[in-house]
């Protein structure tokens, strides 16, 4: 046991008195946020009636809480490491709140896309939830914690969907709000009274320029990858968005090494383990997602389609909600495979068991039991991953620099699912079957999107093994404890 919780505080050290009750709120605010991006699901094909509005337009009740996911999430690890954690933690449950009750009044367009980005602003809580973990726990208890805030984000969306299903059902819409809100409000109130502020500092000015340029070609790339279907992907606005994002890259690139304090420390993104584990982020995201993509629609279609299931949005979310629970388990098992053979090991069974997964689901499809079965091994594996990544990142990186580093490998995450969406878009446009005069699509296209997300966690587990082998399985946190201010001093 590390010697750490045995040692009084000495001045200025950073030593929270209750490790299990830390972990379980800083859990709990991303299961909130995760559930922020799920709540929404259930009433999507309602919100043309509901907000008086094309349904064109209504899709960006979406994309803008892709959109300012994307830009915030980057933006606020770095605050976080300059700032504090806890304060930057703090804000991005404010905006949840502000965001949820935005939605909760709103009865047109405008006021639920607003709300819905100011949501889209608390995307951070995760990372910097491991990241003060990483700051706050003894070593002894790093991998189990930080596996549990990861995997926090499939638990929580998996749980939501049935319960938002349930409410959309049998009450009036704007009721998903506030519930969000008052989960957010909750939250809020145990991030204050539990959580301490680090003192683990990354002093110096922010990068304005950087942040500006970052999040230009974030919205170009997004903005394309995810209006590309609609508009068209040949279309003017598609390829000047996907020119313009790679010249902003080009220059935001150049910008950053240049830098003396850059938002993000592209030679610390270059080292192996940083970079390889950002890859693997990218296609697990993108596997992920796959499901998410399918199984829905499986579920939802006629049965007289002959591979349909013809169920309620409702039975969707409860088939999908034992997945949440096969994570948290996986993500205690993942992280005594961490403490025994290292992160990489870990990851690299866990992007097998979403490959296989998805093998399963090519075989079975034609029963409820079977997407259960099929939801539950891919959450397995998803657990497992989810699990190792904080690790590996932790494990490379100053402590200074987790909260930027975590949210990029966040952040590589949200790419994957944009890629995702975007291409299983088009193989499910271009594969369809006839319905009554209506252009579903087919089952060959489901097994064409089944195919390339096993693809993609084996893409992972390729990008694993390039990853290089740790002395230790625990070198993300210092072997005695929680990172004490002299020792950032003296690493800077």
């Amino acid at each position: 046991m590390s010697d750490a919780l045995a040692r009084p505080a000495e001045a200025g050290s950073f030593s929270p008195p209750k490790p299990n009750a830390v972990v379980a709120v800083l859990a709990l605010a991303g299961i909130v946020v995760s559930l922020m991006q799920t709540l929404i699901i259930p009433i999507v094909p309602e919100l043309p009636k509901l907000l008086n509005a094309e349904a064109s337009d209504t899709a960006w009740a979406v994309t803008a809480t892709l959109l300012a996911a994307s830009v915030a999430t980057p933006v606020v690890g770095r605050l976080g490491d300059m700032f504090g954690k806890r304060r930057m933690l703090l804000l991005s449950i404010v905006l949840l709140v502000s965001g949820s009750v935005v939605c909760g009044l709103a009865d047109s367009l405008v006021p639920m896309i607003i709300g819905r980005a100011l949501q889209g602003l608390a995307a951070a809580v995760v990372p910097l939830g491991i990241s003060i973990m990483r700051d706050a726990l003894p070593a002894d208890r790093l991998a189990g914690s930080t596996a549990l805030m990861s995997a926090s984000l499939g638990v929580g969306g998996a749980v939501g969907l049935p319960a938002a299903a349930f409410i959309a059902d049998k009450w009036d819409w704007h009721i998903l709000f506030w519930v969000s809100a008052g989960l957010g409000t909750v939250a809020f109130a145990l991030v204050l009274l539990v959580i301490p502020e680090s003192k683990v500092r990354a002093p110096g000015r922010f990068d304005l320029v950087g942040a500006m340029g970052l999040s230009a070609g974030l919205v170009s790339l997004l903005l394309a990858v995810s209006k590309g279907g609609d508009w068209g992907w040949t279309s003017g606005s598609t390829l000047g968005l996907g020119i313009a994002a790679i010249v902003i890259f080009l220059g935001w690139g150049w910008w950053e090494l240049r830098s003396t304090q850059p938002l993000v420390d592209l030679r610390t993104t270059a080292k192996p383990q940083v970079l390889f584990t950002n890859l693997a982020s990218v296609a697990l995201g993108f596997s992920m997602f796959a499901m998410s993509l399918v199984l829905p629609q499986l579920l939802q279609l006629p049965s007289q389609t002959g591979y349909g299931l013809g169920k309620s949005m409702l039975t969707v979310g409860l088939v999908l909600a034992p997945q949440g629970l096969v994570m948290m388990v996986m993500s205690a098992v993942s992280a005594k495979v961490t403490k025994a053979k290292g992160p990489k090991v870990t990851l690299m069974i866990g992007a097998l068991i979403v490959a296989g997964g998805y093998g399963l689901n090519l075989l079975l499809m034609s029963e409820v039991w079977h997407l259960v079965l099929v939801s539950c091994v891919i959450g397995a594996g998803i657990g497992f991953t989810y699990g190792a990544l904080p690790a590996l990142i932790m494990g490379a990186v100053d402590p200074t620099q987790t909260g930027a580093a975590n949210s990029l490998n966040t952040l590589m995450r949200s790419l994957g699912t944009s890629f995702a969406s975007a291409l299983a878009g088009v193989i499910l446009a271009q594969m369809t079957t006839d319905f009554g005069g209506f252009a579903l699509p087919s089952e060959n296209g489901f097994k064409v999107v089944m195919a390339i997300g096993a693809g993609a966690a084996l893409l992972a587990f390729l990008a694993a093994t390039f990853i290089p082998r740790q002395r230790q399985a625990a070198q993300a946190a210092p072997a005695d404890g929680p990172v004490e201010p002299a020792e950032v001093t003296a690493k800077a």
